[in-house]
């Protein structure tokens, strides 16, 4: 595996006041890490821990703002109407997040302070298959994976990202 990098230079993060995890080539959908990445941010590391638990029993929706062709309405969101239920991926993120709290934990910080600054997803490898056909020809059967960053603030610096 070639070396993976955070996406915002370290001159603009202060490892001081922030904790940050990675998550390497995850089976979960690209488009649900990106919708679910997208609700997620700027949210506090217990308001975010809640809403995934919530996701994965099926009481509150994600909001799929940018892949919504062909999703179907849910009850409960807010300003919108397309949303799922993605819970392969926000169990994953989910893990991530406290794996970052618990770094944040190491470091001194306080996770109940903490905020998500930033949370991006970045394209994994491809893992190639074949899927056997009739007469000796094969069709591509390929799985994606996705690379999932995150980058936790304590509140009390008053910096925005720009």
């Amino acid at each position: 595996m070639g070396r993976v990098r955070y996406s915002l230079g370290s001159d603009i993060v202060d490892p001081d006041i922030t904790a940050r995890a990675m998550a390497y080539e995850l089976h979960i959908s690209p488009k649900h890490a990106y919708e679910i990445c997208r609700a997620l941010r700027g949210m506090w590391v217990e308001d975010a821990e809640l809403y995934l638990e919530a996701v994965i029993e099926g009481r509150v929706p994600v909001p799929f703002k940018r892949h919504k062709k062909k999703v179907a309405h849910r009850r409960g969101l807010v300003k919108w109407y397309a949303g799922r239920y993605p819970v392969r991926a926000s169990e994953a993120i989910l893990k991530l997040i406290r794996e970052a709290k618990a770094n944040a934990e190491y470091k001194g910080l306080s996770p109940d302070a903490m905020r998500i600054w930033h949370i991006a997803t970045k394209k994994g490898r491809k893992i190639e298959g074949i899927m056997p056909r009739a007469f000796g020809r094969a069709t591509p059967k390929n799985t994606e994976t996705v690379t999932v960053e995150l980058i936790l603030k304590e509140e009390g610096e008053e910096e925005e990202l720009t």
